[in-house]
C-alpha cells in the first residue's frame, strides 16, 4: 500500500477537488440570505443502522472550509450506529457550515455504506484465517475515501492502485505469452528499475498454479474463479510458498465456503461497487 503522506495527499486533492466542483465562486444562496458573521449549530444525525464512517474525514473537511469551525465528536469511526444517534456536532459560522454540508454527507453516506458491508462480510469470516479484500473497482476521483472506509468496516486494503504493487493477471499473461515469460519479465523489470513491490499472479486452472509454483519471487496467488473443490486442491498445492486469494463473484453466500478451503485472502469487489449509502443528515440545532 501507499505511505500515509501519499494517501493524505489523496485525501487533500479530493477534498480541494469536491470544494472547487460544489462551490466554485461562491455558495450564492448561503451568502445572500445568511450574515456573514452569523453563527450556529449543526449535529450529524443518524436515521438508519450500520457502520458509522467518514468522521476523521469531515474534521478535515470543516477545517478547510474554515479553521475556527469546532467539531464535537460523540461517535467514532467503526462505532455501531442505530436511528437517532448523534455522531457528530459542528459549531461556528453558519455559512462555512453550509459550504461543508453536502461534501460531508455525501462522503460519509458512502464510506458508511461501505463499511457497513464490509464489516458484515468480516463477521461472515471469523473462526476462518481469511481476511476479506477490496478491490480497485472503486468510484473514480474517491478511491482514498472508499478504501478508508474498508478497513473501518474491519476489512483490508489490496493495492492502492497500479503503482504499489505488480498484479499479472489473464491478459498480461497472454500479451506476455505465457506465465513464466511474464513473471521473469516482471522481475527484470523491477531490478532494473529498483521498485521493492510485491507481485501477485492470477492462475485460471490448476496447471497454472503449478507453473507459477516452478518461479521464485511471487508474493501471492489469484486463485480466480475456481470452485470450492479445485480451491482447496490449490492451496494444498501452494502450502507456504506465498500467500493465497480466492477471487470472482464471490458473495455473502460462498464467501465462508472460499474461507473454510484455507485461503488467506478474498476479495471482493462488492464492498465498493454495490452498496446502498447510509441515511445520514446534517441538521440545524
Amino acid at each position: 500500500m501507499i505511505t500515509e503522506a501519499q494517501f493524505q495527499n489523496e485525501l487533500d486533492l479530493i477534498i480541494k477537488n469536491a470544494i472547487r466542483e460544489d462551490i466554485g465562486d461562491g455558495d450564492h444562496t448561503s451568502l445572500s440570505c445568511i450574515p456573514e458573521d452569523a453563527e450556529g449549530s449543526a449535529k450529524l444525525l443518524v436515521k438508519d443502522t450500520g457502520i458509522i464512517a467518514g468522521v476523521a474525514f469531515a474534521k478535515q473537511v470543516f477545517s478547510y472550509i474554515d479553521k475556527s469551525l469546532k467539531v464535537e465528536i460523540f461517535m467514532n469511526d467503526g462505532d455501531a450506529v442505530k436511528f437517532g444517534d448523534i455522531v457528530f456536532q459542528v459549531s461556528g459560522k453558519s455559512q462555512s457550515i453550509l459550504m461543508a454540508e453536502r461534501l460531508v454527507l455525501n462522503a460519509m453516506q458512502r464510506m458508511s455504506a461501505i463499511a457497513t458491508k464490509t464489516s458484515f462480510f468480516a463477521n461472515l469470516l471469523k473462526g476462518t484465517q481469511a481476511k476479506v479484500l477490496d478491490t480497485r473497482k472503486t468510484t473514480p476521483g474517491i478511491r482514498a475515501l472508499e478504501k478508508w472506509a474498508v478497513k473501518i468496516g474491519g476489512g483490508e486494503n489490496h493495492r492502492f492502485a497500479l503503482y504499489d504493487m505488480v498484479m499479472i493477471k489473464d491478459n498480461h499473461i497472454d500479451f506476455a505469452g505465457g506465465i513464466t515469460k511474464a513473471i521473469t519479465k516482471t522481475k527484470n523489470y523491477l531490478a532494473e528499475k529498483k521498485l521493492d513491490i510485491k507481485i501477485i499472479v492470477e492462475a485460471r486452472n490448476l496447471k497454472e498454479i503449478k507453473e507459477i509454483l516452478t518461479n521464485d519471487g511471487v508474493y501471492r496467488i489469484l486463485i480466480d474463479n475456481f470452485s470450492y473443490e479445485d480451491t482447496k486442491k490449490a492451496v494444498d498445492l501452494i502450502g507456504d510458498r506465498c500467500l493465497t486469494e480466492s477471487s470472482g463473484g464471490i458473495n455473502e453466500h460462498t464467501i465462508k465456503k472460499y474461507a473454510l478451503c484455507g485461503v488467506n485472502y478474498i476479495s471482493s469487489g462488492a464492498l465498493t461497487h454495490s452498496v446502498h449509502n447510509l441515511d445520514l443528515s446534517l441538521k440545524a440545532i
